[in-house]
């Protein structure tokens, strides 16, 4: 990845919080979210200016929509290494499919969480898809 890690002065527990301390759009704050899909892990990095709708991303999997659900705490520090709130797009200890929402291509330059609850790092629509080996999708409906 190009960007280096920036430490935010405060936790950044939310898209709006992590925008306000970085003076960016929510929309270019890549939220790292864990689903579960039949107990599989599945990452979804989407736009912090909506929520994902597990309706199209169950279409999109080919699955119905009761198998995908949030993940809950546990599940995602064992699939992940990393607690909740600070959740990375990469460093897992296994691969982890990906999907990285597509409204994210509309900005120049995305913030993503670097692991820990304060800390992001900045990168494109383009070296994120690359540096996860994740599919572009349509992840939310809004």
């Amino acid at each position: 990845m190009t960007g280096d890690v920036v430490e935010l002065p405060a936790a950044a527990p939310t898209a709006a919080a992590t925008a306000a301390q970085l003076g960016c759009a929510v929309g270019a704050i890549a939220n790292s979210l864990v689903f579960s899909v039949d107990e599989e892990p599945l990452l979804v990095l989407t736009s912090g200016a909506h929520r994902v709708d597990t309706r199209l991303v169950a279409r999109l999997l080919g699955v119905g929509r009761g198998r995908i659900r949030r993940a809950d705490p546990a599940f995602v520090l064992a699939v992940t290494g990393q607690e909740v709130g600070g959740v990375a797009p990469v460093g897992h200890p296994r691969p982890v499919r990906t999907l990285v929402d597509a409204a994210l291509e509309e900005y120049p330059h995305l913030w993503a969480g670097a692991g820990m609850p304060h800390t992001v790092f900045r990168t494109t629509f383009t070296e994120l898809v690359k540096l996860t080996g994740g599919e572009a999708a349509v992840v939310a409906d809004d």
